[in-house]
């Protein structure tokens, strides 16, 4: 954060100073008491099972010079604070913290010159969001979204984080309730916008694929006049879409029917090599990150770089360097066996593209370790079941699934191969599997794991990778 007073604050929130003074200056936002540091802004937020009201205090002990509040008068400030009434630190009193945060965050946008492009979707949004940001910086200095701060509390604190030396950034915009995107898109008041396909993540809290594709489009309201909207021309729903009036499309894909192209798409042991066609201009791709499915992720990559003047060329050896990370497809060749990390998260989708990315390597034997997948509604365990039917039809040679709902994904592959060596845990029973796969294991083995985060199947990878580490 640069050159943010408490009268910035005040300017943005509207807010009452209850103590200190407005020339203080803010360094930082914290959320945490326990992170708070010296010169922070400390926002309380009220959730469902905590008020981080009552931490209020403590983080301005702790060093964070303001914070807001939603709760105190004046009075009850000073009763609150103690021997710290006085002492400087500045508390300012607004009628929403969360909304508070979110308008600091639109003022800070607001004074940042730096074109920004959003990035959305129902799978992959943060791996094209570091692959683009990957091809920008073969002409620019980038900022990208830390980690996964991508709702709406995350993304105005990323506002924040934008410096001066930056010349352009790449913000994750996500989505998980009806309105979120819009909130979120017009405080990051994005110059571009991706859209990565349209899936079933968060059915359950949005009810079916057209909702989520009319939540996805609304990335548009915060889209600036003259704007440009990247659509995967591949998607059934995205490639008859087109950006709201004074805005131009771009779509990306594989088909004609996107100016942006892969054309040539070769795959060797899991990783692609590809000819893109940008918009008549030819570049031979190869990319470091396993799966088909990237080569649609590397050409919305070259699509934003080619729109804004980065030579394609330059785009494209930074797409080769781009290698991923922990979690997400990462592809261990350890003392004889390899391993594919893919537990960030998973949907149907991504899960298909998991197995794909087993089947693709050379091995022995191919063992799928797949877990619940989370937050599909009431159809989940059909879609656990799909899982499975592809998986059966695939060359894998031993499943084993982890979770009740992960027991449909075996059900479906054993309807569609009876033969299939399959084993089940629940998710009580995880040190088990752990056993097991240790006992089971044998050199020459490529080993898949991947399931919905919540189910903690990181931990597992990791164990087998520390063990032939």
């Amino acid at each position: 954060m640069e050159q943010m007073f408490v009268k910035d604050l005040l300017d943005a929130t509207k807010g009452t100073l209850l103590c200190g003074k407005e020339d203080l200056p803010v360094e930082r936002i914290c959320i945490n008491s326990k992170e708070a540091q010296v010169g922070d802004l400390f926002v309380p937020l009220i959730g469902e099972k905590v008020d981080a009201h009552r931490f209020l205090k403590m983080a301005l002990e702790a060093g964070a010079n303001v914070s807001l509040t939603s709760e105190h008068d004046a009075e009850g400030a000073k009763e609150l604070l103690g021997e710290l009434w006085g002492s400087g630190k500045a508390l300012i009193r607004v009628e929403d913290t969360k909304k508070a945060l979110q308008q600091i965050g639109r003022y800070y946008r607001n004074r940042l010159s730096l074109p920004l492009v959003g990035v959305t979707g129902s799978v992959g949004k943060t791996t094209t969001r570091e692959m683009i940001a990957a091809a920008l910086s073969g002409g620019f200095r980038v900022f990208k979204t830390p980690g996964n701060h991508n709702s709406q509390i995350g993304v105005p604190i990323t506002m924040t984080e934008i410096s001066s030396q930056d010349q352009i950034g790449v913000i994750e915009l996500g989505m998980s309730e009806p309105g979120e995107l819009t909130i979120i898109a017009q405080i990051a008041q994005i110059n571009m916008a991706v859209i990565t396909n349209i899936g079933i993540t968060h059915i359950e809290q949005l009810g079916s694929q057209e909702n989520i594709y009319k939540e996805k489009m609304t990335i548009q309201d915060g889209l600036k006049e003259g704007g440009i909207l990247f659509l995967n021309g591949d998607d059934p729903m995205l490639k008859v879409s087109h950006a709201k009036s004074g805005c131009e499309t771009i779509y990306y894909g594989t088909g004609e029917n996107s100016q942006y192209r892969a054309e040539e798409i070769c795959m060797k042991n899991g990783y692609a090599s590809f000819l893109a066609n940008c918009d008549g201009r030819k570049i031979p791709v190869t990319l470091q990150v396993p799966g088909a499915h990237q080569v649609l992720n590397a050409m919305a990559a070259l699509a934003v770089a080619d729109k804004n003047g980065v030579p394609l060329v330059a785009a494209a050896e930074k797409l080769a360097e781009f290698g991923g990370f922990k979690n997400r497809q990462q592809i261990y060749e350890l003392d004889g066996i390899t391993v594919v990390d893919d537990t960030y998260n998973a949907s149907p989708v991504s899960m298909c593209a998991a197995i794909d990315i087993l089947v693709s390597r050379k091995a022995e034997r191919k063992i799928a370790v797949l877990a619940d997948m989370k937050e599909l509604g009431p159809e989940t365990r059909k879609f656990h079941h799909e899982v499975g039917v592809y998986l059966g039809k695939a060359p894998v040679d031993v499943l084993v699934t982890y979770g009740d709902l992960a027991m449909e994904i075996e059900n479906g592959a054993k309807k569609q191969n009876p033969a299939l060596v399959a084993v089940h845990f629940q998710d009580n029973e995880k040190a088990a599997m752990e056993q097991w796969i240790q006992a089971e294991e044998k050199k020459g083995d490529c080993i898949l794991f991947k399931g919905s985060n919540s189910m903690k199947l990181g931990e597992v990878a990791e164990h087998v990778c520390q063990r032939h580490h």
